[in-house]
């Protein structure tokens, strides 16, 4: 069954205790939230002390989606704050290896993303660190941003490298995610849906993440 992860980027921070609340009582799995620093991505959103304002309100699990540069100076501050999934980029250092055994260490579940430009192959010495296995679907920095069919046969490669090696990872496709293409990334070989607009900006959210739901039975 598809973990379904509204990504908090896209609700309204005017009413952000409604929109927890929200999340809290629908078929959602977790909450999705992404850090931007303005330096990796050209954009900045939030850091450690909303995240640990919105554990408070929040029963979900807390995936930590670390848009930054030198995530590994952050890891401890992130697992204060609230963080069961901790997830950083492939391309943000030449020590992922560490720093997914860092997260590890401190209790987290271990998230490790890569950009559309990078090859799956990049990954495969490291798999066995993964517990989580984010492939963006855009080009990271903007919500709203249309999908990259060629995340297709991504998460096909990925799927075919986590079954090889015979670890556990889960896959996780964030950017452009829609009622429209969810079956289609599920089938390819997803676990985890990340849907940003479709959720927030839809007339119901509720109903609209039971749909998503509903697609990955």
């Amino acid at each position: 069954m598809a973990i379904i992860a509204p990504s908090m980027l896209s609700a309204n921070f005017l009413k952000l205790e409604q929109e927890i609340e929200m999340v809290n009582n629908s078929d959602a799995d977790w909450f999705h939230l992404d850090v931007m620093d303005g330096r990796f991505v050209p954009n900045i959103s939030y850091g450690m002390p909303i995240i640990a304002q919105m554990k408070k309100a929040a029963k979900k699990t807390f995936d930590v989606h670390l848009m930054i540069e030198e995530p590994e100076r952050y890891l401890e501050a992130f697992k204060k704050a609230g963080a069961d999934y901790l997830t950083v980029h492939y391309e943000t250092g030449y020590h992922q290896h560490r720093t997914l055994t860092s997260i590890k260490a401190l209790g987290m579940k271990s998230g490790l993303s890569i950009n559309p430009h990078t090859p799956v192959e990049m990954i495969q010495d490291i798999i066995g660190e993964i517990d989580l296995l984010l492939i963006m679907s855009i080009n990271p920095g903007f919500g709203g941003q249309k999908f990259l069919p060629l995340t297709y046969n991504k998460i096909r490669q990925a799927k075919e490298l986590i079954t090889k090696a015979g670890t556990n990872t889960l896959i996780e496709i964030d950017g452009g995610v829609t009622l429209d293409n969810a079956a289609s990334i599920l089938e390819a070989g997803a676990d985890v849906l990340v849907a940003g607009n479709t959720v927030f900006s839809s007339p119901n959210p509720t109903e609209t993440i039971a749909q998503l739901k509903a697609i990955g039975k």
